[in-house]
């Protein structure tokens, strides 16, 4: 099956946990994948499917870790139009800008051609102590999405 590229920020480590273990459920179900925390532009396929999992801290803004590849993107503006991807948004309700990063990210990537496979997923910290478990249950639907493209 297709390679999968997981694209993860993260401030504290929760969004580089959910990548390593969707990537882990991808495998399981036949995908081989490439998991990268905090890329840049330059390090990743412009083809292909890729699953975005990225927190947001302060007023809605992106880790440091994957500010760089926002802002290549953002600069760049290259063509993904062979790029379809998931997105997953880690966040607290509490804040009127919950999940913002995933919210740039994904305008952006659709702004340059990518296509969506599925529904964002945005999780709240509040009612879920373990990120994971509301992603594995998610990626389930996902994987049969892409099957279904193939």
């Amino acid at each position: 099956m297709a390679e999968i590229t997981l694209i993860s920020g993260s401030t504290l480590g929760g969004a580089e946990y959910v990548a390593e273990h969707l990537a882990e459920k991808l495998e399981d179900a036949g995908f081989t994948t490439q998991t990268l925390h905090g890329p840049l532009l330059e390090d990743l396929p412009l083809s292909g499917t890729w699953l975005v999992i990225t927190s947001t801290h302060g007023a809605g803004d992106l880790p440091d870790n994957l500010q760089p590849f926002y802002d290549d993107l953002d600069a760049q503006r290259p063509d993904l139009s062979n790029v379809r991807f998931g997105a997953i948004g880690i966040g607290s309700r509490e804040y009127d800008t919950f999940c913002g990063a995933i919210d740039k990210i994904e305008t952006l990537m659709k702004g340059c051609g990518a296509k969506t496979v599925g529904e964002t997923l945005r999780i709240n910290v509040l009612d879920h102590d373990i990120p994971e478990d509301p992603a594995e249950e998610w990626v389930g639907s996902w994987i049969n999405l892409l099957k279904n493209e193939q």
